[in-house]
């Protein structure tokens, strides 16, 4: 089993710390059953926080299958 190149495993850790930025967008004060909390429907929580984890999905894939520079390809 071939293990990933150092570069690799360290965008793996930016996109999991960009995917984790985008769940603590979305948290905030929920809405109860006596008390309506307009906050729910903000910007930052219903765009915002989605838009950043999805992005941090796909460069998940990037940076999974980024491809190894080897010193032979060079020449």
């Amino acid at each position: 089993m071939k293990q990933l190149p150092k570069f690799n495993v360290i965008l793996i850790a930016v996109c999991v710390l960009i995917i984790v930025i985008g769940f603590a967008l979305m948290t905030g004060e929920p809405s109860g059953a006596t008390e309506y909390n307009p906050d729910i429907f903000s910007f930052r929580r219903i765009t915002l926080g989605p838009m950043i984890s999805l992005a941090g999905f796909v460069l998940m894939i990037v940076a999974i299958l980024f491809p190894k520079k080897n010193k032979e390809d060079k020449q």
